[in-house]
């Protein structure tokens, strides 16, 4: 210990700073840095993807000709133009919309105003480890509902396991860790239900259009739009930098996030608002979107042929439809993240699937993701990963 150490502040914490927990996936990217590692670690969407000089020329645009405005507080429910193209794309009135500093914020906003420490909130098995981070803060008694290969099992929502519950949180398109899309008659077998519970569903869907084959299944919110709250972001489909996201909530539960994110930030800011809206008006993404599932879709081919050839028998993984995420189920003994330090010393990284889990972890579980990696280098890091495993057989 230094010197430095020994004069440092004591200062008292909260108990709510004290149950603070670093992100798996943070920790591991730090590692992920280092140019000789091949990462599968990290859900970043590709580089290749973002229209960067679209967004030039939107941010030209905007400096000349209202740079006043762009670069000024606004209003907390966020730019208006942008939120009714929201509203418009979506069905719903402008006055469910509200526009957040990238989708987590949402996440953090919800857990504000929904949870109370030890109070239920249902989470699918596993689930995006960033909402179990966020929900995390406010202490709430998390409880797994079921699921299997296609995803969360509507059935399991039995009356004993949703008492008290104060939100459902699920992912049904292309879900964070484990790439699975929720079938038609679950969706409406979910939809039915929050149109009666006492609790509100979230419908987090950042990845919704990302779907290989073009062929979306309708939104929870689609099918029950005044019970389903709906957590959208620009991130997958034009840059997370700009950290734009949106919630479309009924209005009750809206004005109390407007309240609280007055509480957190007073607005997300106007000039990445106001280019969001300048690239998108104009019908953008249509043509955009496709480019995105095309360059994903191939990576996703690669990594699929790339475990066929070097995966032992025993390893099974899912063939997600689209998306960025694959799942991978090891034999029961391995532990994932112990096998990550000896990855990472082959300079392969992946994330430990443990994590994901809100309780019961399954250790013998993890996540790759392919968008980011090159195809010669993702069949090197399948080949490193799969001859590390076979080592453990």
């Amino acid at each position: 210990m230094d010197q430095s150490d020994l004069n440092a502040p004591t200062w008292q914490l909260s108990e709510r700073a004290l149950k603070l927990t670093s992100s798996a996936i943070r920790e591991i990217l730090k590692v992920t840095e280092r140019p000789e590692v091949i990462s599968f670690a990290g859900g970043l969407p590709s580089p290749v993807t973002f229209p960067a000089e679209r967004m030039r020329e939107a941010s030209d645009r905007i400096l000349r000709d209202t740079p006043g405005a762009a670069l000024q507080y606004s209003a907390t429910e966020g730019y208006l133009p942008l939120r009714e193209w929201i509203a418009a794309r979506f069905s719903v009135r402008v006055s469910q919309v509200l526009i957040t500093t990238g989708s987590q914020q949402a996440l953090d906003l919800l857990g504000k105003v929904l949870i109370d420490e030890g109070s239920r909130a249902l989470v699918e098995t596993p689930t995006y480890l960033g909402a179990l981070q966020s929900f995390s803060l406010y202490a709430p008694d998390f409880v797994q509902v079921a699921a299997d290969e296609a995803g969360l099992i509507p059935a399991s929502l039995t009356p004993e396991l949703t008492a008290g519950a104060r939100l459902l949180y699920a992912q049904p398109n292309f879900q964070n860790p484990t790439g699975r899309r929720l079938p038609l008659e679950r969706r409406r077998a979910l939809a039915e239900l929050a149109k009666t519970a006492s609790f509100p569903v979230i419908e987090d869907d950042p990845y919704g259009a990302l779907d290989y084959a073009g062929e979306p299944l309708p939104t929870l919110l689609s099918m029950a739009p005044d019970h389903i709250v709906y957590l959208g972001s620009f991130s997958k489909v034009l840059a997370p930098g700009l950290r734009i996201g949106y919630i479309i909530a009924p209005e009750d539960l809206h004005f109390k996030l407007v309240q609280a994110k007055q509480a957190s930030d007073l607005h997300t800011p106007s000039f990445t608002q106001r280019i969001v809206h300048e690239v998108v008006k104009d019908g953008f993404l249509d043509t955009h979107i496709p480019t995105i599932r095309e360059v994903y879709r191939k990576q996703c081919d690669a990594m699929l042929a790339a475990l066929e050839r070097y995966m032992p028998e025993g390893v099974t993984w899912n063939r997600p439809e689209g998306g960025m995420f694959l799942w991978l189920n090891l034999p029961a003994h391995i532990d994932t993240m112990k096998l990550l330090e000896e990855s990472i010393a082959q300079n392969v990284a992946f994330v430990p699937g443990a994590p994901f889990f809100a309780n019961e972890a399954q250790h013998n579980t993890l996540r790759l993701s392919f968008v980011t990696v090159p195809d010669a280098k993702i069949d090197e890091g399948v080949s490193k990963l799969g001859a590390l495993i076979r080592s453990k057989l």
